[in-house]
């Protein structure tokens, strides 16, 4: 199989065709080993409060010590944080591990239909929630597995600057029914009157479950995708040595924008950047623009990672022309396809490119990501990450050729144990030869570089002709006129499936359906252009920005 690896001559210099992974290394002992060697460095800032490395330490330890002071949890058990992107988050998520237990991170701004769903097919007995968000948990309360509560505000850790700008982030969680949880715990107890004499477990190991992550659920209910304490460390030790030739140990300091909660940020910003001493400056509210753009303004930052509508939205507001990009070093973008205008656009107001990769919850995240001496936007995902093997299958299971589009199928040490209590979901996602199938097509060229052509499910069939909406969305998007798109198919008496294209116009744009058709026959075959053309003020979003086709199919 080795030698089907073409993509690894085109991997930079110095970086490794695969990884070493010590089996006994785990999550709690990468957090031992970043506090010792960058104690006095910033690790975490928020709304203008800073923990260093060392006061990181004594606070996850304090958090350990009250999970293990718990009357019948025991290492192995859950505990779900809900909370957005707060300093309390990475504090009880290391909390978490060191403590031995298994994070089940939870949507703050979920139903409590959906919470509850996630709460009781974990089991978790611990739940670590916003105070906006408790009105929901009461809702669900008597019906869940959780055993423990507690509760924190916005501004527990912010000490004297809590005042105006807890008020303008309480803003962005306003209506998420805020109450109070009966015999719950508060955070500034907690942590007052808990000594950080946590207990180390021994036994802890890197196959040890480190994670629930549940997955999007864009088929049904939601599943947790098992991520063992190795799956992480491995995808962080592939992320940090495909991107030696950028980082430097004890320099960075990345924006985080999109939510810790979801995989994307939690490995590729909070683990990935601590291990190497990073700093990490979380954004609560990215939708307030105004209040984003200042944060970027007053930081000398070297990352930043974000989603295709994150990046576009940042480019339509007149300030982010202000922003210093002078020591910015890396723009990752995954979750969705970077339309190129978007890239093009990015380039030229920022002078740096957008590092495009693509990885899934079950893979930890990463599976592929462009190298970190790209100087220009390809439009592909990059490159299988050190220790990642590829191959892309057709719908009977054989390997296609280079060109040809196919099913990505991965295999690696940073692919999740399975689906919790769900074996057969695992069993159907797993080939023969045991390869994880992603649902995703994509096309590799003669150099091993992935391009994404689009989710299995999301193909249209115009009279036994296959429409990738992603295509068309990014025709569409190279119009002056427009800052979005949405393809989907819908049903059609004459071709079984029609072409609709939803549209976002620039304020003040006068679009209408017939020079949309124009503009994209000059670009597409025609049975690609859409017939339905539909205008509208926004597009139905994911929690990071992603988004939803599925809504607009319903």
């Amino acid at each position: 199989m080795a030698d089907d690896r073409v993509w690894l001559k085109a991997y930079p210099p110095g970086v490794p065709s695969g990884i070493e992974l010590d089996p006994h290394d785990t999550l709690a002992a990468l957090l031992d080993r970043a506090c010792s060697r960058y104690a006095p460095q910033p690790a975490f800032s928020n709304m203008g409060r800073t923990l260093s490395y060392g006061e990181f330490d004594q606070l996850t330890r304090r958090f350990a010590a009250w999970l293990q002071s718990l009357p019948d949890v025991v290492p192995g058990d859950r505990v779900a944080i809900m909370l957005p992107n707060v300093l309390q988050y990475p504090v009880a998520l290391f909390g978490v591990w060191r403590a031995g237990l298994v994070v089940v991170n939870i949507n703050p701004l979920y139903t409590a239909n959906e919470l509850g769903h996630q709460l009781n097919d974990s089991g978790a007995k611990v739940l670590v929630v916003l105070s906006q968000s408790a009105g929901t948990f009461n809702e669900i309360a008597a019906h869940t597995t959780v055993q423990h509560v507690l509760v924190t505000g916005i501004g527990d850790l912010l000490g004297a600057l809590r005042g105006p700008l807890v008020n303008f982030v309480v803003r962005y969680l306003r209506g998420m029914g805020g109450a109070s949880v009966p015999d719950a715990a508060g955070w500034p107890d907690v942590m007052a009157q808990t000594p950080a004499d946590y207990r180390p477990l021994a036994a802890l190991a890197g196959d040890d479950l480190a994670c629930l992550q549940y997955t999007g659920g864009t088929t049904g209910r939601s599943r947790g995708a098992m991520l063992t304490h190795s799956n992480l460390l491995a995808n962080v030790r592939q992320i940090n040595s495909w991107f030696s030739g950028l980082n430097v140990p004890g320099g960075e300091v990345v924006i985080t924008p999109l939510p810790l909660y979801h995989v994307y940020a939690l490995t590729c910003n909070c683990l990935a950047y601590l291990e190497i001493g990073g700093h990490d400056v979380l954004i609560t509210d990215p939708r307030d623009m105004k209040r984003f753009i200042a944060e970027l303004r007053r930081w000398k930052f070297t990352a930043i990672s974000g989603v295709n509508t994150l990046y576009q939205a940042l480019l339509q507001q007149p300030d982010f022309a202000k922003v210093d990009f002078s020591a910015v070093r890396l723009v990752s973008a995954g979750g969705m396809a970077v339309m190129p205008a978007t890239a093009r656009r990015w380039r030229e107001l920022t002078g740096t490119t957008i590092h495009e990769g693509y990885g899934l919850s079950e893979t930890s995240p990463v599976v592929c990501s462009n190298p970190a001496n790209q100087h220009e936007f390809n439009a592909s995902i990059g490159l299988p990450l050190p220790g990642t093997l590829v191959s892309l299958r057709d719908d009977e299971g054989a390997v296609v050729g280079p060109g040809e589009p196919g099913e990505l199928c991965m295999q690696g040490p940073q692919l999740m144990r399975g689906y919790w209590n769900d074996p057969d979901a695992t069993a159907s996602a797993m080939t023969d030869d045991g390869f994880f199938r992603t649902g995703d097509i994509a096309k590799m060229d003669e150099r091993g570089y992935f391009f994404i052509v689009d989710r299995k499910k999301d193909m249209i069939d115009v009279a036994g002709l296959k429409v990738y909406p992603n295509e068309v969305e990014a025709e569409i998007t190279h119009h002056p006129d427009v800052i979005e798109a949405a393809c989907i198919g819908i049903p059609d008496e004459r071709t079984g499936e029609a072409v609709k294209l939803f549209v976002v116009m620039r304020p003040g744009a006068r679009l209408d359906r017939d020079e949309v058709r124009e503009f994209l026959r000059e670009r597409l075959a025609p049975y690609k252009i859409p017939r339905h053309v539909e205008f509208r003020q926004s597009l139905p979003k994911s929690n990071v920005g992603k988004i939803l086709r599925r809504e607009l199919r319903d």
